[in-house]
């Protein structure tokens, strides 16, 4: 395990992309109305954590200070898989929270879509191949998008989160 810390590439940021991330982001109503057009109200997202490093969570609960304002978005958190139309999910899933997955994600209504947040959560990232862990969230569960970073940024979370719903939409409008 220290030979794959030691050996990981490390990101670091340069003095312009932070100043960059810091930048505040001009927000039409384009995405409240995709979202709305969609989902006929904001999207509902529940997130699972399973078994992360609380990493991305961090920056997943930035969304919802006055900097970043997810809310604006139409985009907020529930509590219960039933009210969601998506499933966030980070971390690798340990053996431990396989079935609290599995039963998350089957206790939520259709249509519903799963997004895997960081690179744990898509591959494994550095817990990949342990023995505690089944790697990455498609190794459990169909995973229909991914935000890579280790941790992705709250920024970075918003973008990809419009992202997906801009694909979802013009899915929706070609059938």
């Amino acid at each position: 395990m220290l030979r794959k810390i030691l050996t990981m590439p490390k990101t670091v940021l340069d003095e312009e992309s932070f100043v960059a991330e810091r930048e505040d982001f001009s927000v039409t109503a384009e995405p409240r109305e995709e979202i709305q057009g969609l989902f006929k109200r904001s999207l509902a997202i529940r997130l699972v954590t399973a078994g992360s490093t609380n990493a991305c969570e961090q920056e997943l609960v930035a969304l919802s200070n006055s900097y970043y304002d997810a809310e604006r978005f139409g985009l907020h958190f529930v509590a219960s898989p039933r009210h969601a139309d998506a499933l966030m999910v980070t971390g690798p899933v340990t053996r431990n929270m396989r079935e609290a997955l599995v039963k998350t994600y089957e206790a939520m209504p259709a249509p519903k879509f799963v997004i895997a947040v960081g690179d744990d959560a898509i591959d494994g990232g550095l817990f990949r191949g342990s023995y505690a862990v089944l790697d990455g969230v498609s190794n459990v569960i169909p995973v229909d998008f991914e935000i890579p970073g280790d941790p992705p940024s709250p920024r970075q979370i918003i973008g990809a989160l419009l992202e997906i719903l801009g694909k979802l939409n013009r899915k929706r409008s070609k059938t």
